[in-house]
């Protein structure tokens, strides 16, 4: 409504139209300039992926609305830091036919043709013959991106070259086009090639490595979540991670280890390598995979895309990096990014720049990692990648275990899955489950296994069993040894892990040296250790992370045993490797108990102390008491954990219920699912049931908008009536609970047990609910000293009911109601039977200990009825000392008689919050509307009356005489694009949406700024008429792109006060950015103040709009009535002619008509194909003699008589003044006249191509 505005000119919507047209290529780097986040531009680039015209004008519509001073001023610096010229025309691109192809280049056509394949501006300077040299100067200027360095192209050759037609120009960029078509189908042939090398050798077990797997054949879709406003939401698909509208263009993909992070880009290079239907990379031109682990070191990533992407093609890096800055649909997966080498470096490789979104901003890029890296784009969209479901381990199955073996052989693996339960959640983890799902396949003697650190050892044992069977002729001995003896191995992986930046992979000297060469070979052949190849040579790593952990907890068994050092534990973070703790537990007992007491100090440690104390399966005393000890604190389950730490907590909860050990708390924070409960358990958002716990004494649930209806709350109180020892059931804020609860479907044996069931409102209340009366009542002891209630527009019926209970529970018990805030929540009808009546149909009761109420609404009308019983209303609130409005109030008096006596003699506040910071109080002894407040008052900030905010206008307009009414100034107001097309009726403003606005006799200034508004003299005047009405009034301003102001105004008609209030009326902006003030004596438009004013080159061009070249006319002529000089003006294809005086000329493809423009000093008529007789030609020599300050005038294309004849006075008038005129005829040859003999001749010492400039 109103807002705080610099007196700068306002951008209109045409305006940001115009811009969007002219510079669409560059928009990212305008938008830089106008300070538009980044992640702002990335969303704008993300949701209008192919139109580059739309993408300028949706960040330009988004700086006018987000912009503290959004004026053609800020718009002007940025677009001259920039080096863009807005004001050349725009010419259309020409067909390849007729002689459009020997115009010049504009600057236009340079910056279409920059963004154009932007990266193969080298391949444009070669084919426009530009030295190398000059090339490479280009390429080292600092920060410069593609289009930009092809932009120095464009202007590079345009200054060396004699003759730059767009001919050549088109030529260059067709064979610059073909070179690019060959080179894109070379680099996404050889990536296809590598990408397939890839995803048809899928080891699902490692140490098989004769059964490889095409990732098609194994591929199954787990979990996805994104995150959106703090909460992690389910996606349907994996696919809806490259689709999701709400992303921005780059993507981070969380996971655990094993979780399918590098499995899923692979699923992703199959889709595009072999063009998968409705995958979201079928149409996608170039997909980028690199492994970042592979890229330690690499500071390109042009240079990584040639090594490991293309090493057996010949394509050079710079053909990569051009193809890829040229091609519009580049989409780019870094897969790894936690175990990429130089993640913590400074460095600025490209992978850093990468992912903070200092490269490659219009392409799309999504990260895969196991935690967020320590710098990245904060606007990145976050996704999580959840593991296997039941649906997803049976899919699987059925699809890389069994085959055709039939349905017995999938319920033998899954019986064995169920016969080990401990392993239920790690097989949540696919890379788990792939290799137990194979294993329980083929092994008839899989057993059961009481924790993770047992299954564990058993696949390792599987790993040395199966080579051993294949070298039996081999020394088995040697093999046993490295099989039981690995402990420089184990601390190989240790030291990489526990180093503040983790080493995953190492050089195979290094290997060699720690492990020895038997050793080493003896664990690449295993499958445990993989060699490949990096950009320093050849490394050795593990073939994954968990097997690293593995190894690296026997170590730390063996340190924790001894002498026990926490400090190794510096950089081991459990939520980074909470399995290196878990197998070092199982490994040793005695590791097990200094781990679980250092982990349980740690933030959020209490989590991992449960999955560590789970590995266990020695001394079942300690054992025990470490139970016991966690079941004395609040155990939580929260919606931020994972499957896995949800149930190892729920794990816990059953042992201590088996054991007899009291449970203190369990808080479910935020992880309650709609369904609330399931088969007489709870039911968490992870599917996984919590089913009742004998020894519970305390259940906490916290939901955010959780609504628990009566149906639901029965099955919450029937599952509580489960829990044999509980002793409180509470629900904090964010749940909605039923009003009530009928008795008769409460569980007896709640009562008798006199269960305690709270409910926390928040804001101190807190209800208990009484089993045995069938209702929430509070506490004596509970009872706030007072109560804040909010009511909301978007609340719901039954939130509301709960407000409107509260004020009658603290009404009844005496609670001081400090506030009640009905925000956009009161219906038109305002009251009803004495209550406030709200939108919902519910009624508001009069509170005896309401102390003040505030409304809110801008729509909400409120009449002198209306208003009459709103305060009788607030004259039952006994205690009442304030009522504040926000809404639209009437204007007239208040008959004081019909305002409740009660209110007067307790001198009640009732307030009215206006525009800016005005603020009325009503005087309850007149029933008028005053100044509230002893100072002095006004309204400072801009009142704005806005074409997008119609629904507005009313209450401003209201506020606007209210303010007038009560004295107070009113500093501006500005109406943007809201006047109609009358301007005024009946001596009022007249608005788009119907309503008038009164004169104003406090308001000091009007700015109407309005584009393609016809404002002609009659109109002007009424303008005028309704400015002297406004008696503070010291200035009138227009601006607005097509606002067609009068060039002069009648004196006479203008009103005598605005003349001796020595009023100003200003024309701001014009074209050339020039000022005007109406000189109201006479009636003309001067030049304000000293200073040298001067209009550049305009154009009036055949395509454009009629509107446009009217105002531009309009313009031209209002300057040359001011004498301000105006350089030159081109007809461009507006076959213009002359009337038969010469006092102007016709456009003779519109109605438009050009005046004579005395301070005129070059025309140009562009007129390609057209045929000009004699008469035609002597009507613009005219025309052209009547503009006094002409030195120039050209013809161009046009054919001409070979001779002008009948004008010998015209022409010695022209020779007078030493006027040039000149004709570059269709076959370019410059032509000059003889203005004494009327003949064009050609003067071969100044012959050439003439340029428009």
């Amino acid at each position: 409504m109103s807002g705080k505005r610099k007196k700068e000119s306002a951008v209109s919507d045409d305006d940001l139209r115009d811009l969007s047209s002219k510079i669409a290529g560059l928009w990212r780097f305008l938008g830089r300039e106008l300070k538009i986040p980044q992640q702002t531009l990335d969303r704008i680039g993300s949701n209008n992926p192919e139109d580059v015209t739309a993408k300028c004008y949706q960040s330009l519509l988004y700086w006018r609305k987000n912009s503290a001073n959004p004026s053609k001023e800020v718009l002007e610096d940025a677009r001259r830091a920039m080096n863009i010229d807005t004001e050349e025309r725009s010419d259309s691109s020409s067909d390849g036919q007729g002689d459009h192809n020997v115009h010049p280049v504009t600057e236009q056509q340079r910056l279409a043709s920059s963004s154009e394949k932007a990266g193969m501006w080298r391949y444009l300077g070669k084919e426009l013959h530009i030295p190398k040299s000059v090339l490479d100067n280009i390429d080292m200027k600092p920060s410069r991106e593609a289009v930009n360095r092809c932009h120095d192209v464009l202007c590079q050759w345009e200054q060396t070259t004699s003759e730059p037609p767009r001919l050549v120009l088109k030529q260059a960029q067709q064979k610059v086009n073909e070179i690019y078509t060959e080179l894109e189908k070379k680099l996404t042939a050889a990536l296809k090639m590598t990408y397939r090398k890839q995803y048809d050798a899928i080891q699902p077990i490692p140490y098989i490595r004769d059964r490889l797997y095409r990732i098609d054949r194994i591929f199954v879709e787990g979990g996805v979540k994104v995150l959106v406003a703090g909460s992690w939401e389910r996606l349907t698909s994996y696919q809806d991670i490259l689709t999701d509208k709400r992303a921005t263009l780059l993507r981070v993909i969380e996971g655990d280890p094993g979780y399918g992070k590098s499995t899923l880009a692979l699923e992703f290079a199959y889709d595009w390598g072999e063009g998968v239907k409705g995958s979201p990379v079928e149409n996608v031109r170039i997909l980028i995979i690199l492994r970042l682990r592979q890229l330690g070191g690499v500071q390109s990533i042009y240079q990584a895309i040639k090594w490991f992407l293309l090493s057996e093609e010949n394509v050079q890096v710079s053909d990569i990096k051009a193809v890829i800055e040229s091609c519009h649909s580049v989409k780019i997966i870094l897969d790894g990014h936690d175990e990429y080498p130089d993640r913590d470096s400074e460095d600025q490789s490209d992978i850093r720049k990468i992912v903070m979104r200092e490269m490659f901003q219009d392409l799309n890029v999504s990260l895969t990692t196991r935690y967020l890296p320590k710098h990245y784009d904060q606007s990145a969209r976050r996704y999580k990648l959840t593991g296997f479901d039941d649906r997803a381990r049976d899919e699987y199955i059925h699809k890389a275990v069994v085959g055709d073996a039939g349905e017995q052989a999938v319920r033998r693996v899954k019986q064995k899955l169920k016969d080990n339960p401990i392993l239920s959640d790690l097989c949540d983890v696919p890379l788990i489950f792939v290799m137990f799902a194979h294993m329980a396949h083929e092994k008839k003697d899989f057993r059961k296994f009481k924790s993770v650190t047992e299954f564990f050892r058993y696949m390792i044992q599987c790993f040395h069993h199966h080579l051993l069977s294949k070298m039996r002729d081999t020394n088995v001995g040697q093999m046993r040894r490295f099989e039981n003896d690995h402990a420089s191995l184990d601390q190989m992986a240790f030291d990489g892990l526990s180093k503040e930046h983790q080493q995953l992979s190492w050089s195979v000297e290094e290997v060699r040296r720690q492990l020895g060469d038997d050793c080493c070979e003896y664990y690449v052949r295993l499958g445990i250790l993989i060699k490949e190849e990096v950009a320093s040579g050849v490394e050795i790593r593990f073939y994954h992370k968990l097997f690293c952990e593995w190894f690296a907890a026997h170590h730390l068994a063996r340190l924790s045993a001894g002498v026990w050092d926490p400090s190794v534990l510096e950089y081991v973070h459990p939520y980074d490797l909470q399995y290196l703790y878990r197998f070092t537990c199982g490994l040793s007992q005695d590791s097990s108990e200094r781990l679980i007491n250092y982990l349980r100090k740690l933030p959020g440690g209490d989590k991992f102390t449960i999955l560590c104390l789970l590995e266990q399966t020695g001394d079942h005393d300690k054992f025990m008491d470490v139970v016991r000890d966690l079941c004395r604190e609040t155990l939580e389950i929260s919606n931020d954990d994972n499957k896995l730490m949800q149930r190892s907590t729920l794990q816990l909860l059953e042992i201590a219920s088996s054991r007899s050990v009291p449970t203190v708390c369990l808080h479910l924070d935020r992880c309650l699912s709609e369904a609330i409960t399931t088969g007489g358990n709870l039911l968490l958002n992870s599917g996984l049931h919590v089913p009742p716990f004998s020894t519970l004494e305390t259940i906490e649930i916290t939901g955010k908008g959780l609504n628990i209806p009566e149906e639901k709350m029965v099955g919450v109180l029937a599952y509580a009536d489960k829990c044999d020892e509980l002793k409180e059931l509470k629900f904090n804020d964010g749940c909605l609970l039923p009003l009530t609860v009928p008795a008769a479907r409460i569980p007896s044996s709640l009562k008798t047990r006199n269960i305690g069931v709270r409910y926390d409102r928040g804001h101190g209340l807190v209800y208990r609910f009484d089993l045995g009366a069938d209702q929430w009542v509070v506490p004596e002891s509970n009872i706030p000293r007072s109560l804040n209630v909010t009511m909301k527009a978007e609340d719901s019926q039954l939130e509301q009911q709960w407000c409107v209970q509260e004020l009658n529970l603290a009404s009844a018990a005496g609670i001081p109601i400090s506030c009640l805030h009905l925000d956009r929540c009161v219906s038109e009808a305002v009251t009803a039977s004495g209550n406030i009546l709200l939108n919902s149909g519910l009624h508001v009761p009069p509170s005896s200990t309401l102390e003040k109420i505030e409304i809110t609404g801008e729509d909400l009308d409120i009449s002198e009825q209306k208003m009459t019983e709103l305060l009788a209303y607030a004259g039952e609130c006994e205690r009442l000392e304030k009522l504040t409005l926000q809404c639209l109030l009437p204007l007239s008096a208040i008959p004081a008689e019909q305002i409740p006596p009660s209110l007067k003699t307790r001198n009640i506040e009732v307030l009215l919050h206006s525009l800016g910071e005005l603020v009325y109080h009503l005087s309850l002894t007149q029933g008028k509307w005053v100044k509230h407040g002893s100072g002095t008052a006004r309204i400072g900030d801009t009142v704005y009356l806005d074409h997008r905010e119609q629904d507005e206008h009313k209450r401003t307009v209201r506020e606007l005489t209210r303010a007038a009414a009560a004295g107070v100034p009113t500093a501006c107001l500005q109406l943007d694009g809201c006047l109609s097309k009358a301007v005024t009726a009946g001596g009022n403003l007249l608005l788009n949406s119907g309503l008038h606005v009164p004169p104003s006799s406090t308001l000091e200034t009007i700015e109407i700024t309005q584009a393609r508004l016809d404002i002609p003299e009659e109109k002007m005047i009424g303008l005028l008429a309704y400015a002297e009405k406004c008696e503070k009034l010291r200035k009138l301003t227009f601006e607005g792109k097509h606002l067609l102001i009068p060039v002069s105004v009648q004196a006479e008609k203008i009103p005598p006060s605005l003349k001796t209030r020595n009023i100003e009326v200003l024309l701001l902006h014009s074209l050339g950015g020039l000022d005007y003030n109406l000189k109201l004596i006479e009636g003309k438009w001067v030049k304000p103040g000293p200073g040298t004013a001067r209009i550049g080159r305009i154009d009036l061009y055949s395509s454009n709009l009629q509107d446009e070249n009217e105002w531009r006319i309009r313009e031209l002529t209002r300057a040359s009535t001011a004498g301000i000089p105006i350089a030159r003006v081109d007809i461009d294809h507006c076959s213009p002619v002359a009337d038969q005086s010469g006092s102007s000329l016709a456009l003779s493809r519109s109605q438009l008509s050009l005046p004579i423009l005395s301070t005129l000093q070059e025309l140009r008529i562009v007129d390609e194909g057209r045929r000009m007789d004699n008469t035609e030609v002597v009507g613009i020599l005219s025309y052209t003699a009547h503009c006094t300050a002409v030195k120039d005038l050209w013809f161009w294309y046009q054919t001409l008589p070979d001779r002008v004849h009948g004008a010998e006075s015209t022409l010695s008038t022209l020779r007078s003044r030493n006027v040039s005129v000149t004709w570059q005829d269709p076959r370019l040859t410059t032509k000059y006249l003889n203005l004494s003999t009327g003949q064009w001749e050609l003067d071969r010492r100044r012959r050439k191509v003439c340029l428009i400039s």
